[in-house]
C-alpha cells in the first residue's frame, strides 16, 4: 500500500491565524486522552523545543482510539472528543493539534513507514517530543529506542520525557478513567489540566425535575466515559460563549420513580430559559452522593434542596482551574 497517498489526512485544530509544516514541526504523537499532567509535561517540553528551532510545535493524535481497530471489545471509553482534546492541548500552548482519523488500513502501518511517511513525509517532524512509554506501529512494536535510532540517522532530534508521579504511581489516562468510573471525579481532577467534562445535547424527559421545583437538562448523546452512578457537583456551560452556572447533576436511574435507564440530569443552578436541543458542557468537581431511592417526594426535594446547595458552594469555591480560554477553537483542513 501507497500509505502516503491513501492515508486519510488529519484534522488540523489551530490558533487564529493557521499554522504551517512547510519549514518544519516540533512533533509529539500519541493518544492524549484526558489531558492529564504527564501530558502537559510533555506540551512544556514541546514548546521548549520548538522555540529554540523556530517552527511550530504541534501534537499528533487519533481517533478512534487505534485499540477500537484492533480489539474492540478491550478499547477504553474515551474520555474526551477529539475537539475537547484539541482544546485543552491548544490552551496549553501548541500551535496545532492534528487529529488523525484511524482505520484498518492506519493500525497496520509499520512503525518504519509511520516514522517515514507520517512524522517526516506528510508532517515534516524536525524535532520529537515523547514520553518514556511511547509506541508506535502495527502491533505496538516500535518504542522510544527505535524512534531515536530512526530519528539520529535522519538527523532529527528525539526529547523522550519521563512520567509524571502523584502519589506513588505515575500519571495516566487509564488512572484518571479509573477515578472517574468508580466516582472520584475530585481526584481524577487533580490528575487532569482542567475539570473532567462530558458534554451532550439536552433531550425532553419525564419533566419531573421542573415539577418538583428542580428543572433539570437532561443530556443525550454522550459520547465519552460516564462517572459512577450518583449525584454531583459541576459547572454547567451553556452556549458558545460558555456562560457558566453551579449544577447539581444526577447520574444513573431515578429509582424513587421505579426507573431502571441510565440518564443523566442537571440542574442548573440561576438559569432561565429553554436548552432544549442545545449543546450543554457538564464540568464535574465532585460526588456529593450515591443514588438512592426515596420513600417519599417530600424527602425526595429535600434532598435535592441540600444537594443544589451544596453544589453551589463547590462551584463558587472552584477557581483553581482556568476555563479553556475561547480563542482556541478554530479549525482549519491541512
Amino acid at each position: 500500500m501507497d500509505s502516503e497517498t491513501s492515508l486519510a489526512p488529519p484534522r488540523a485544530f489551530a490558533r487564529p491565524g493557521g499554522w504551517s509544516a512547510a519549514a518544519g514541526t516540533a512533533l509529539a504523537v500519541g493518544n492524549f486522552d484526558g489531558v492529564h499532567l504527564g501530558h502537559a509535561a510533555i506540551v512544556r517540553r514541546l514548546r521548549a523545543v520548538a522555540d529554540r528551532r523556530g517552527v511550530p510545535a504541534a501534537v499528533l493524535t487519533f481517533d478512534p482510539h487505534p485499540a477500537s481497530i484492533v480489539r474492540p471489545a478491550a478499547a477504553p471509553v474515551p474520555l474526551t472528543t477529539p475537539e475537547r482534546r484539541a482544546e485543552l492541548l491548544l490552551a496549553l500552548g501548541l500551535d496545532a493539534v492534528l487529529v488523525q482519523p484511524v482505520d484498518a488500513g492506519f493500525v497496520a502501518l509499520e512503525a518504519e513507514a509511520f516514522y517515514r511517511d507520517v512524522l517526516r513525509g506528510r508532517l515534516r517532524a524536525v524535532a520529537l517530543v515523547e514520553g518514556a512509554d511511547f509506541r508506535f506501529g502495527a502491533g505496538r512494536r516500535g518504542d522510544v529506542r527505535l524512534l531515536g535510532a530512526l530519528a539520529a540517522a535522519d538527523g532529527v532530534s528525539l526529547e523522550v520525557v519521563p512520567a509524571v508521579r502523584a502519589g506513588e504511581a505515575a500519571v495516566s489516562s487509564s488512572r484518571v478513567r479509573a477515578l472517574v468510573a468508580a466516582g472520584d471525579v475530585a481526584a481524577a481532577n487533580r490528575l487532569l489540566t482542567a475539570p473532567w467534562r462530558a458534554s451532550g445535547t439536552v433531550v425532553h424527559g419525564a419533566h419531573r425535575g421542573a415539577t418538583l421545583g428542580f428543572p433539570t437538562a437532561n443530556l443525550a448523546g454522550i459520547a465519552t466515559l460516564l462517572p459512577a452512578a450518583g449525584v454531583y457537583a459541576a459547572r454547567a456551560l451553556v452556549g458558545a460563549a460558555g456562560a457558566a452556572y453551579p449544577a447539581a447533576v444526577h447520574v444513573g436511574a431515578n429509582a424513587t420513580f421505579g426507573e431502571t435507564a441510565v440518564s443523566v440530569e442537571a440542574h442548573l443552578v440561576g438559569f432561565a430559559g429553554d436548552l432544549y436541543g442545545r449543546r450543554l458542557e457538564i464540568d464535574f468537581l465532585d460526588r456529593l452522593r450515591d443514588t438512592r431511592r426515596f420513600d417519599s417526594t417530600e424527602e425526595l426535594v429535600e434532598r435535592m434542596r441540600a444537594d443544589v446547595a451544596r453544589a453551589a458552594e463547590i462551584a463558587a469555591a472552584d477557581g483553581q482551574r482556568a476555563a479553556v480560554p475561547a480563542g482556541t477553537r478554530s479549525e482549519h483542513a491541512t
